[in-house]
């Protein structure tokens, strides 16, 4: 399989179950970086959340963790061909060990989770690990983010508009409160799909903005999806 361009960067995918998606890009685009020194990505795959945030930030020192031997060299792999090497980590190691080891000392926590909880399996083991709540529930997660972030630090998540509720539930009990959602929708006059969370220790009055992915009539892409990633994309100005 061939590498996933971007402007700054390269993604190599061939070893990973899940490859680059829209749910990674606009997770890596929408979040802002701004003034973040310690960026956590739980789940990162092929580094791809990682390498974007790296872009964003020019001074950010960023871990990414994965449970998964293949990903992590994958990721590995990604970094060191980038121009952050010097400024990204890669460990294999659960969300929940890393979560008993390390402080609240990220100020900025990413994720783009397993999504599925309680859904059907399918034949392929390695999809089915990164796709759904196998090795990390959504619990687990949150949990894991609670022993991590920073006192004033900000955690986000991108999932299905339908766990978007119970999500909130758990990072309420963990004393995280949801004080922001993107809602998602890939064309005009379709229902929400995907949202992304924001999550604070304090709780705020919370935000809500929408985005569409895709155009009217003949456009491929709306211009505010274009504006959010063009950063990144190639042949997007």
């Amino acid at each position: 399989m061939s590498n996933f361009r971007f402007k700054q960067f390269e993604i190599g995918q061939d070893r990973c179950a899940m490859k680059v998606g829209t749910d990674g890009v606009l997770l890596g685009a929408w979040v802002d970086a701004a003034g973040a020194e310690r960026i956590l990505d739980i789940g990162t795959g092929t580094g791809l959340i990682a390498l974007m945030l790296a872009q964003k930030s020019a001074t950010a020192r960023i871990t990414g963790i994965d449970i998964d031997p293949s990903a992590t060299v994958q990721a590995l792999e990604n970094v060191r061909a980038s121009p952050w090497s010097d400024r990204i980590a890669v460990i294999q190691v659960s969300a929940q060990e890393f979560g008993r080891a390390q402080g609240r000392e990220f100020d900025l926590i990413v994720s783009n989770p397993p999504y599925f909880d309680k859904a059907l399996l399918s034949a392929d083991q390695g999809r089915n690990r990164v796709r759904h709540t196998i090795d990390l529930s959504y619990g687990d997660l949150v949990k894991a983010v609670d022993g991590l972030l920073a006192d004033e630090g900000r955690f986000y998540a991108i999932l299905p508009a339908r766990a978007a509720e119970g999500f909130c539930r758990i990072g309420r009990y963990f004393g995280l409160y949801c004080t922001g959602m993107l809602k998602i929708a890939t064309k005009s006059g379709k229902p929400v799909s995907r949202v992304i969370l924001e999550f604070r220790r304090q709780e705020t009055i919370a935000w809500e903005e929408e985005l569409t992915i895709q155009g009217d009539h003949d456009s491929r892409w709306s211009e505010a999806y274009r504006k959010l990633t063009a950063p990144f994309y190639l042949n997007l100005e």
